[in-house]
């Protein structure tokens, strides 16, 4: 454990599993406080909490739908609430699913906006005047949007979406201190990464990275570590792809 995050309070969308489980973790051991967002793993979100509280550290989980903006605007409230101050902004919750153009509904695509554009852009809106001088916002998108992968056109427009808020939203908080910046992973081994892939589709993933092997949640964790950290004061409107090497 460090104290590179001491008396800061951190927040985390989407962080009862996988990558944000992993950050909540992490920035916990940098000494913040954090809050941990869920959408409906109560019983995983609890656990994190009694993890955290055991080792130390403090923690707070609370149930908010990000795609809409009251359940965004209360997750702020109950954050002020609890700690009384905000200083990092970690816009991790998101959803997936691949299939072609032709074949998305327009519910579909509603909700995938709604959890992954809409989600991060009221977040963001949130952190532009509650968050401390000097605070960090990091939102979290994919190497996807890199690289020509048919059935993800609905996923990459919502992530290539996050990355143009992130440049615009640094170059709006600059004055404040603040930093934004993007963190996007590339294959990670987690739950929802390997739901519904054979065996075969998950080794050709971890193939296409130069270690030949998937990443690991905490992996992306210690990039977003550093990125929260006085370290990063001077990286503001920068994608920092955390993917092995995947082109």
């Amino acid at each position: 454990m460090n104290d590179s995050l001491k008396g800061k309070v951190a927040l985390i969308t989407g962080a009862s599993r996988g990558i944000g489980r992993a950050i909540a973790e992490r920035l916990s051991r940098a000494g913040a406080a954090v809050v941990i967002n869920y959408a409906s793993k109560a019983d995983d979100a609890r656990k994190l909490v009694a993890e955290i509280e055991a080792a130390g550290g403090r923690a707070l989980a609370v149930q908010a739908d990000v795609a809409k903006v009251a359940d965004v605007v209360r997750l702020f409230d109950e954050s002020f609430a609890r700690f009384g101050r905000l200083d990092v902004l970690v816009n991790n919750a998101g959803i997936m699913f691949t299939k072609p153009v032709s074949a998305v509904s327009e519910a579909e695509y509603d909700r995938i906006f709604a959890v992954n554009v809409k989600g991060t852009f009221f977040a963001c809106q949130q952190a532009a005047t509650r968050l401390a001088e000097g605070g960090r916002i990091i939102n979290v998108s994919s190497s996807t949007t890199v690289r020509m992968m048919p059935n993800y056109g609905a996923y990459v427009a919502t992530k290539g979406a996050v990355e143009q808020l992130t440049r615009s939203l640094a170059g709006e908080l600059g004055s404040r201190g603040i930093t934004v910046n993007v963190v996007s992973p590339g294959p990670t081994e987690t739950e929802l990464f390997k739901e519904g892939k054979t065996p075969e589709e998950i080794q050709r993933y971890a193939n296409a990275a130069a270690f030949k092997r998937l990443g690991q949640p905490m992996e992306i964790a210690e990039v977003v570590a550093f990125l929260a950290s006085d370290a990063a004061g001077w990286v503001t409107g920068q994608n920092l792809r955390v993917n092995g090497g995947i082109a």
